[in-house]
């Protein structure tokens, strides 16, 4: 059974987190909470990478449920959607993240620690940025919204991506890297964080 110290997940910085210049933040705010970086690369990739991404991870299943907050969110701000089923906007919003994210280059990365996947996506925050709490990367960072993604036609530009479970970070690091892209080290911090005894510190 593998320890909880060694949950993975897979985080990406989309193309507007690198045109804004925010790599070192939103590197650092995972960084400080003790989380640690098996491996990282600059891609740029292709509309069926990003398609292989969520349909491959997600399926049918995703899109329904996509295509349903979607649904929500135009009848929220007074609109119908303008899509016959829950299935064929979540399609839409697919092909428009396929757009987004192979618009230029993104960051790849695989965190590892106790609850990296739900811990991940606490620090990131919700994923309209604008209902985001403060503290969090989306919340603290950017102020798009669902709203004006929507009048606008695009998908909503919240800087990052990150695993939803541990089930699709699996199925989602296999997509971004090689087996042999991770790196396997020991980190200093891990003895305070991890280990059962408290060994050497004193001189």
């Amino acid at each position: 059974m593998q320890h909880p110290k060694q949950e993975k997940t897979l985080v990406i910085i989309k193309p507007d987190g690198i045109q804004r210049s925010l790599i070192g933040e939103i590197i650092r705010r995972y960084e400080r909470t003790g989380l640690k970086l098996l491996s990282l690369k600059m891609v740029i990739p292709t509309e069926a990478m990003i398609i292989q991404h969520y349909y491959e991870v997600g399926g049918d299943a995703w899109l329904e449920q996509v295509g349903r907050k979607a649904r929500a969110s135009y009848e929220k701000n007074g609109m119908k959607s303008p899509y016959v089923n829950n299935m064929e906007n979540g399609r839409a919003v697919m092909m428009a993240n396929a757009k987004y994210l192979s618009s230029g280059p993104v960051i790849a990365m695989i965190w590892q620690g106790n609850g990296a996947v739900g811990l991940v996506r606490k620090i990131t925050g919700s994923t309209e940025p604008l209902t985001s709490d403060v503290g969090t990367i989306r919340g603290d960072l950017t102020l798009d919204s669902y709203a004006i993604a929507d009048l606008d036609q695009r998908s909503v530009r919240n800087l990052i991506h990150a695993s939803g479970t541990i089930e699709e970070a699996e199925k989602e690091i296999k997509i971004w890297f090689k087996k042999d892209e991770l790196r396997n080290y020991r980190l200093i911090q891990e003895q305070i964080l991890y280990d059962v005894n408290l060994d050497g510190f004193k001189e």
